[in-house]
């Protein structure tokens, strides 16, 4: 991770390179990748999540969370996944029509499901289908950038039309790059969301010290703003336990848990040699799940990150002991826009919801990161005004 360009680049199979595009994040290379990089990165900066994104986040959790009952069963799963992807379309094209977001939702996990499949032009093919997919969202990308340009927007076309209007970005590399976004926020986040509370389940300690806190910054914000409320950056700031919760959910049940790189030369590590043209793969969960490195490195324990010798591993930036977002030249540039809608998510559904699991359920990563089952539980909806 730490040597980008030099020694080692970001090498991904051919169905996946096509699928993301070549103006992709992800995906591009050197000079190219700096500057995608770089815009992406301005583009969620703190002042940008607090004046942006943390009023738009939470009108997306209340219209999703107004959608769930009393006594309902659910797949928190694709709830989940339903809540991410109208998070994303919300922020990065401005749409929020639940027809248009269940048609773009549709399309994206199509267009998911071929990323790592053959790369088969052939109909029936997962990378055909997917491939198609792809062409249809960025119709609908082109859409927006053409409104925009001419004033025909409804709303302010979201993270695409602030890209239009700064014209740092030709229209054909908008696509690419809002394509990449959506892939590697939708899933990560929704699967984070959906591990939190799995392991919250099994540990009914933290679930009450996680609910303790999320109590307390409600009431405070029920006295000044009625049943009804947004919370503010500050009550975001003052989650210390959620963070602790957050961070112990990535080191668990990360969704980044390997990379993909290629040698560009002969590299020599300890007593072997990598030959140019190489794949290696990191497996960040590896270093996650080391006993060398994590007491007890199995168990869900968000109590470990206030050790304050666990302070400097903590810095997800810059620690070789815990990296869920990456590192190095490709470290994930919505990193903290990630940590907020899932703290958000947390707030809401801990506030508004006891829980019963219904059906036994376990974690696999193959061939991506998911419950089994799918973590089907019961809600019984919590009265905010009785609960105070």
């Amino acid at each position: 991770m730490q040597n980008e360009g030099r020694f080692f680049k970001s090498s991904y199979p051919k169905s996946f390179r096509d699928l993301v595009g070549k103006n992709g994040v992800i995906t591009a290379q050197g000079d190219q990748h700096r500057k995608l990089h770089t815009i992406a990165s301005n583009m969620m900066r703190t002042d940008t999540l607090k004046s942006r994104f943390l009023i738009d986040i939470q009108l997306v959790m209340h219209q999703t969370f107004a959608t769930l009952h009393h006594n309902q069963t659910i797949l928190l799963q694709d709830v989940c996944r339903k809540l991410a992807i109208n998070l994303m379309v919300n922020q990065l094209l401005g749409v929020s029509s639940e027809a248009e977001v269940g048609e773009m939702a549709q399309l994206f996990s199509t267009f998911v499901d071929g990323c790592l499949s053959l790369p088969v032009s052939l109909p029936g093919f997962a990378y055909h289908t997917a491939m198609n997919a792809r062409k249809n969202i960025i119709r609908k990308i082109e859409k927006i950038i053409h409104e925009t340009r001419h004033g025909e927007c409804d709303g302010d076309g979201g993270l695409v039309g602030r890209l239009v209007e700064e014209g740092s970005l030709r229209d054909e590399a908008i696509s690419d790059f809002i394509i990449n976004l959506l892939f590697a926020g939708n899933e990560t986040t929704a699967k984070t969301m959906l591990f939190a509370i799995y392991f919250l389940t099994t540990s009914p300690e933290a679930a009450n010290k996680l609910l303790e806190e999320h109590q307390n910054i409600r009431n405070k914000r029920l006295d000044s703003d009625g049943e009804t409320y947004m919370l503010k950056w500050e009550d975001y700031k003052s989650m210390s336990f959620t963070q602790n919760v957050i961070d112990e959910t990535l080191r668990l049940g990360g969704i980044a848990i390997w990379l993909m790189r290629e040698a560009k030369e002969d590299v020599e590590y300890q007593d072997y040699v990598i030959p140019k043209g190489s794949f290696v793969v990191p497996f960040l969960s590896a270093i996650h799940q080391d006993e060398n490195f994590h007491e007890k490195a199995n168990s869900f324990n968000p109590w470990r990150w206030m050790d304050p010798q666990n302070q400097d591993k903590r810095n997800w930036r810059t620690s070789p002991f815990y990296s869920p977002f990456g590192g190095g030249a490709r470290l994930c540039p919505g990193a903290e826009l990630a940590r907020l809608q899932i703290a958000l998510f947390l707030h809401y559904f801990v506030i508004s919801y006891r829980w019963t699991q219904v059906k036994e359920d376990r974690m696999s990563f193959f061939p991506s990161a998911r419950l089994v089952n799918g973590f089907p539980i019961q809600l019984t909806k919590i009265n905010l005004a009785s609960s105070m």
